[in-house]
């Protein structure tokens, strides 16, 4: 058979599968036939309703035991003084003293969550303690400056005194970089205002 008759042939049978194709094809609403149709439209519970699968009878079920949420690593520290202490030998900030987008980006959340207190340059001079508020130390004092980098993360991490828990504003990698624009401005030398606290 030539090339010109086996094109024809397979022309041929090619119309010959579309008719009936078509022609078979009765229900024109269901263009396809569905295998096994359960697995395409599964029955979805809603969160809080009843749901028999489970031996509780809950669709929402809890966690397995010590999983931890993705993006959640936990830090295993009370809010305590002395675990404060005891960050401050065990956590070492991670970032390069070298990395300027670390330090911008401590820049701008020290303006946005510290500033309010500490004022500009970290002296405790912020809008809040000039209007009444009792004024933070001095980031630039002496206590300050011999905290070591895991004390500061625990202090933003859980509080401390007057100061809130900033967790759940501050991710954890920020907070790292919050401290990193803290040392930067004690590295300045700026000093305390008279009377302020150490």
């Amino acid at each position: 058979m030539s090339r010109r008759g086996l094109n024809i042939l397979l022309l041929a049978a090619f119309l010959i599968s579309a008719g009936l194709n078509w022609a078979v094809w009765s229900d024109r609403s269901r263009p396809y036939f569905e295998f096994l149709p359960e697995m395409v439209h599964s029955i979805a519970y809603d969160a809080f309703s009843p749901n028999p699968v489970f031996a509780d009878g809950k669709t929402l079920q809890a966690p397995v035991k010590g999983t931890i949420p993705r993006g959640f690593l936990p830090l295993h520290y009370q809010a305590t003084p002395q675990d404060a202490l005891r960050a401050g030998e065990e956590l070492i900030n991670p970032l390069s003293p070298e990395d300027k987008p670390a330090l911008e980006r401590g820049n701008f959340l020290f303006t946005q969550f510290c500033q309010v207190c500490h004022g500009p340059q970290g002296i405790g001079d912020g809008p809040v303690a000039q209007r009444g508020y009792p004024p933070p130390a001095s980031l630039l004092g002496p206590k300050a400056l011999k905290m070591k980098d895991g004390q500061i993360f625990h202090v933003l991490t859980y509080g401390q005194g007057n100061m809130p828990s900033y967790a759940s504003q501050i991710s954890r990698e920020d907070r790292w970089k919050v401290i990193f624009y803290v040392r930067s401005l004690q590295k300045k030398g700026v000093a305390p205002p008279p009377g302020g606290q150490p």
